[in-house]
C-alpha cells in the first residue's frame, strides 16, 4: 500500500502497546474498543488507519479469500485438499484457507464501527471529520457486502453488529439478506455524501476511500439486491461524474504505471517492500517455484472452458492467459510459456497461466541477481508485487450497467459495445444477456469479481458445474460436479463462530 503503508505500520505499531485487542482474540463480529483510547486527532487516524490494515491479511485478498472462487469453472488449481472440498461442495466452514474470513470481515466492520461511534467526540475541522467518517461507512459496506452475498440468503442474512453499543456482541442472523442489502446501501450512500472524489486526494492519501467507490459499490449492492433501477441509477451517476474512463489498451489496465489510471475505482493498494503490506496474489498466480526464478505459489490457473470462451480476435485472451508457445518477458529475458526451461511444474493443473497479475516479474534482476524491490517484494514467501489488485474497476462498472438494463429490458448495445472495442472485437447490435454473460466473463477473468457467484445468482451453476472441466490438451481435470441450488448457493458459516455465539448464530440449512 505505497501512498498510505507508513500511516498504517503507525497504527500496527500503536495498538500493539495501547488500543485495540488482538485480531486472536475469540470473540464473534469483533471485539469492544479500549476506554483509554479515541480521545486525540491521533487517535482518530490511527483508527481510520486501522481499517486498512487488515486488507494486506494472506486469508483477505492474498488468497484464502479467493479460494472460494475456485468452485467456478474458471479456476484449477494444484491438488490439495481444501481446494477439491471447495471444487465440489463439501466443506464444512473449518477449513483452514477458508475459515477466517467471516472472522476477518467482522473485525474491519468493527473497526469501522469505532470510528463512526468515537470519531464525532474527537476535536476535528469538518472536513477531515467527515472524510474519516465517509472511509469508515464505506470500508464496512465492503466488508459486509462481500459476507452477505457469501453467506446469507432469504431465509437468513448475517448478523448486523450493535454500531451503538459496541458491548452487544452476540447479535442474531438478520431476517434475510435483503436486510443486509438495504443496511449496506443505507452506508454507502452515506459514505458518497462525505467522501471527495478520487481526484481530490493528494497523492500520499491514494488508496482511501472516495466518492465513485462508493457510487461503484452501490451499483454492486443493488445489482444483488436486484434493484435495477437504482443500480442503473449509480452507475450513471459514476458515468457522468466524468471521473473514470477505459484505458485505451486492455493490457495496460494490470501495469503498475496505471495503479491509479481513469480505470481505477477500488484495489488492494499494495508494495514491493514492506512484508506486511499489500496482495501477494501476483505471486500467489505465478507458476509454481516460478521455474527456480522466484518462489511462486502456483495456487490458481485458468481452464480450457475459460480460454475457449475467447473469440481468437479478442485481445483480452493474450493479455489474461499464457498458453504453450506464447512469449512474454521474465525477469528481464525472453522466453516461452510451457517449452524449454519454462515448462509448467506438475502441480500446474491446466497448463496454462493467468497473464494479468505478470507485469512486476517482467523487470530486470538487479546487477547482484537480486529481484527489484522497487517492483517484487524480495521475500518469495511474501510475494507481494507494486502492482495493486483491482477489486472493481470502471469496465465493471459498465458491465454492471449492461446487466442491470438488460434485466429492464432496455437496450445496452452502448455499454456491451464499449467493452467489445477494446477488446478489437466488432460492435453488435440487440445484445442480450448472453452477450453479457460472455463479456462479464472474458473482461474480469481471474479478478475478484466472483465469477462463481455471478453463476450463482444467474441460476446457471447448476448447469455450468454438470460439465467436466479441462486442462489445456483436452484431459479432464474436474469431473462434472453436483451443485445443489437450494444448498450450495451459500457458504457455510465457520463452526467456531457458532460455538461462541452463545446460540446466536445458525449454520445455513443444508450445509
Amino acid at each position: 500500500m505505497k501512498k498510505i503503508s507508513l500511516l498504517v505500520l503507525s497504527f500496527v505499531l500503536l495498538v500493539g502497546t495501547s488500543a485495540c485487542e488482538s485480531e486472536l482474540d475469540v470473540i464473534p463480529q469483533g471485539a469492544p474498543s479500549s476506554g483509554n483510547f479515541w480521545k486525540t486527532p491521533a487517535d482518530a487516524k490511527a483508527g481510520v488507519n486501522a481499517i486498512y490494515a487488515l486488507y494486506s491479511d494472506d486469508n483477505m485478498y492474498g488468497r484464502g479469500f479467493f479460494w472460494l472462487n475456485n468452485a467456478s469453472d474458471d479456476i484449477g488449481t494444484k491438488p490439495r485438499q481444501n481446494a477439491e472440498r471447495i471444487k465440489n461442495f463439501i466443506v464444512d466452514g473449518a477449513e483452514s484457507d477458508t475459515k477466517d474470513i467471516w472472522r476477518i470481515h467482522y473485525e474491519i466492520m468493527k473497526r469501522c464501527n469505532d470510528v463512526i461511534r468515537n470519531i464525532p467526540n474527537i476535536p476535528l475541522d469538518e472536513k477531515t471529520k467527515n472524510g474519516m467518517l465517509g472511509e469508515a461507512y464505506f470500508n464496512h459496506a465492503v466488508m459486509h457486502l462481500e459476507l452477505a452475498y457469501h453467506y446469507g440468503d432469504d431465509r437468513a442474512g448475517i448478523p448486523i453488529q450493535d454500531r451503538e453499543n459496541y458491548t452487544n456482541v452476540y447479535v442474531p442472523r438478520a431476517k434475510n439478506v435483503a436486510e443486509n442489502y438495504a443496511y449496506i446501501a443505507a452506508d454507502l450512500i452515506k459514505a458518497a455524501d462525505l467522501l471527495p472524489y478520487f481526484n481530490e486526494l493528494s497523492p500520499d492519501n491514494y488508496g482511501r476511500a472516495h466518492k465513485t467507490a462508493a457510487w461503484a459499490y452501490l451499483v454492486r449492492t443493488y445489482l444483488y439486491a436486484k434493484d435495477w433501477d437504482n443500480a442503473i441509477k449509480y452507475a450513471n451517476m459514476i458515468v457522468a461524474s466524468g471521473k473514470h474512463k477505459l484505458l485505451d489498451n486492455f493490457e495496460d489496465v494490470f501495469k503498475i504505471s496505471n495503479n491509479w489510471s481513469t480505470e481505477y475505482i477500488w484495489a488492494v493498494t499494495s508494495s514491493s517492500q514492506n512484508t506486511s503490506l499489500g496482495s501477494i496474489f501476483p505471486g500467489v498466480c505465478l507458476e509454481d517455484k516460478g521455474w527456480g526464478v522466484y518462489n511462486g505459489w502456483g495456487n490458481f490457473y485458468p481452464t480450457k472452458e475459460l480460454f475457449d470462451t475467447y473469440a481468437p480476435d479478442d485481445k483480452r485472451r493474450s493479455a489474461t492467459i499464457l498458453q504453450k508457445g506464447d512469449k512474454f518477458v521474465y525477469f528481464g529475458q525472453e522466453v516461452t510459456f510451457n517449452e524449454g526451461s519454462h515448462v509448467v511444474s506438475s502441480s500446474n493443473r491446466t497448463g496454462y497461466q493467468f497473464k494479468k497479475y505478470m507485469e512486476p516479474f517482467s523487470y530486470p534482476k538487479t546487477t547482484s541477481g537480486a529481484v527489484d524491490i522497487r517492483y517484487v517484494n524480495a521475500n518469495g514467501d511474501k510475494p507481494s508485487t507494486a502492482l495493486n489488485v483491482p477489486l472493481l474497476r470502471y469496465a465493471d462498472v459498465i458491465l454492471m450497467l449492461a446487466e442491470a438494463k438488460l434485466m429492464k429490458g432496455q437496450n445496452a448495445d452502448t455499454e456491451i459495445n464499449m467493452i467489445r472495442h477494446r477488446a478489437g472485437l466488432k460492435d453488435i447490435s440487440g445484445a442480450t444477456m448472453v452477450d453479457l454473460k460472455r463479456e462479464r466473463r472474458c473482461e474480469l477473468a481471474g479478478e475478484w469479481t466472483d465469477r462463481h457467484f455471478d453463476l450463482v445468482r444467474w441460476g446457471d451453476a447448476k448447469e455450468t458445474y454438470a460439465k467436466p472441466l479441462h486442462h489445456y490438451d483436452g484431459s479432464v481435470i474436474y469431473p462434472a460436479r453436483n451443485f445443489n441450488p437450494l444448498i450450495h448457493h451459500v457458504w457455510p458459516i465457520p463452526p467456531d463462530e457458532i460455538a461462541v455465539s452463545k446460540g446466536a448464530l445458525s449454520q445455513n440449512e443444508g450445509w
